[in-house]
């Protein structure tokens, strides 16, 4: 678990460009390298670290990190916001969010995608009502506009985010 948060604080902390700042700094840097084996011989040298590529679905999806974050990035967003309450162990999850995050990405920064982690964010899962998975409500100035549970084809999901942005 604070493997994953750790991670998580790094990546986003790469895709704003923002310098990671912990204790865990170090640590997390080293493992980002590679180990290279010469044939032959026993010693072990570490490489540069792999880059990373970021597409436009990152810039228009993003993992909510507490209950400020969602504050912040959900509820006083001035664009339109998709909100995909999901698990890891859920099955129509794993179909639902990239088929959404693609859609998403279609619409050109006209609407964007937060992804809360049901498991990790209990509170906001309560607060709103969410009582399975997948669950995707639709937001607009900071209240809830539309919402769908379950899963739905590509077509559906396009009429949705359409009567989101109006």
């Amino acid at each position: 678990m604070a493997q994953r948060l750790l991670l998580r604080r790094f990546l986003t902390s790469i895709i704003s460009g923002k310098p990671f700042q912990s204790r865990w700094a170090p640590l997390a840097s080293r493992t980002l390298q590679t180990t290279q084996y010469s044939p032959g011989y026993l010693a072990r040298t570490p490489s540069q670290a792999r880059s990373i590529y970021t597409t436009r679905v990152c810039s228009t999806t993003f993992n909510i990190q507490d209950g400020p974050d969602f504050q912040d990035r959900v509820v006083n967003s001035e664009t339109p916001v998709v909100v995909d309450f999901h698990a890891q162990w859920c099955g129509p999850c794993k179909i639902l969010g990239p088929r959404l995050e693609k859609v998403v990405a279609k619409q050109h920064g006209k609407v964007v995608m937060a992804k809360v982690d049901i498991d990790d964010h209990t509170d906001l899962a309560l607060e709103y009502e969410v009582s399975a998975v997948p669950t995707v409500l639709a937001m607009k100035n900071g209240d809830v506009v539309d919402k769908f549970v379950g899963i739905k084809d590509e077509d559906q999901l396009e009429a949705f985010l359409k009567k989101l942005i109006g």
